[in-house]
């Protein structure tokens, strides 16, 4: 049996205060001397955050985990409503079914994917244009209780990690970006792939460790009128909370697929508030693990909880 171990922070990481700090946004009279190249240059080149990886088995394999190498019964695809519209009180996704299956994108006045399902706590805006969502069962999660094991420990059930994802600042912009494509760590992997012969090891007859899920918490201050936005894009399930509200909704075992949420349009937010965010992803088919996260907030790492794995 693995024992549990209590997370210390890496070295070199930001406490939540300093961080904070780091990552706010300059006033003209701290302009450096390059602002006529970069007007962004007062802001810090990336941002570290830390999550927790949990590694799972395929349903082909022993002891594995029903959802993971699982053929939903509506077929591959991008399904919403997996999931409720809140997190529940242990800040944890909650389940809601089998899901929807999306056979039309829903998108903004400038072409980008947002939900494509309706929420009272999400504004509407001039150009967007409404998608098309199935109403039958689609069938792209077996049962609440195996749900509730994705983002938990559970010992004989799955194992997990801390990992860092560093967004990198985009020159002459205040967006971050993360991109296994591009981040060195990944980029040589062919993928995001954390945990390559680590924890329960590779999958069933590969190379590389498919079977996972990904929990990130991080906070932000809204600034009301700047512009912040948050898009994901990435296989297979994703959702994205913000204040325990959902905001990003790309279930479903699928190909990339892309989502994008204006801070803006979240009505009950207020200006200067502090909000948490969280992230939540599924790694669970073995065919490839795409992630791409582009961010014009400054989001503020908060330590992740203790792991069951031990790592070095």
């Amino acid at each position: 049996m693995v024992s549990a171990k209590r997370f210390i922070r890496p070295a070199g990481l930001l406490s939540l205060a300093g961080l904070a700090v780091a990552g706010a946004l300059f006033s003209p009279s701290q302009a450096p001397a390059n602002q006529a190249t970069d007007p962004f240059s007062g802001l810090p080149s990336s941002l570290t955050l830390y999550g927790t990886v949990r590694d799972f088995k395929g349903v082909n394999e022993t002891n594995g985990h029903a959802d993971f190498e699982f053929v939903p019964s509506g077929g591959y695809g991008h399904y919403v409503n997996m999931v409720k519209d809140t997190l529940d009180a242990d800040g944890k996704p909650q389940f809601n079914g089998g899901g929807n299956k999306v056979s039309t994108q829903a998108t903004d006045a400038s072409s980008r994917n947002v939900m494509p399902v309706k929420k009272d706590y999400i504004s509407a805006k001039s150009g967007d244009k409404n998608g098309s969502v199935s109403t039958s069962n689609g069938g792209a999660l077996t049962t609440e209780a195996r749900f509730k094991q994705w983002f938990r420990d559970v010992p004989g059930t799955n194992l997990s990690k801390t990992i860092p994802v560093v967004l990198v600042r985009q020159a002459n912009s205040n967006i971050y970006s993360f991109s296994d494509k591009s981040d060195p760590g990944y980029s040589a992997k062919g993928g995001f792939f954390p945990i390559n012969g680590e924890l329960f090891g590779n999958s069933s007859g590969q190379s590389k460790n498919f079977g996972f899920t990904f929990e990130l918490d991080t906070q932000f201050t809204y600034k009301k009128g700047t512009g912040q936005t948050f898009t994901f894009t990435g296989d297979d399930d994703v959702w994205v909370f913000v204040d325990g509200k959902l905001v990003v909704d790309i279930g479903g075992v699928h190909g990339a697929q892309s989502q994008t949420v204006e801070l803006d349009r979240l009505n009950w937010l207020k200006d200067g508030g502090k909000y948490p965010l969280k992230l939540c992803f599924a790694e669970r088919h073995t065919t490839q693990s795409n992630v791409r996260i582009d961010t014009t907030i400054s989001l503020q790492a908060v330590d992740p909880p203790a792991v069951s794995g031990l790592f070095d």
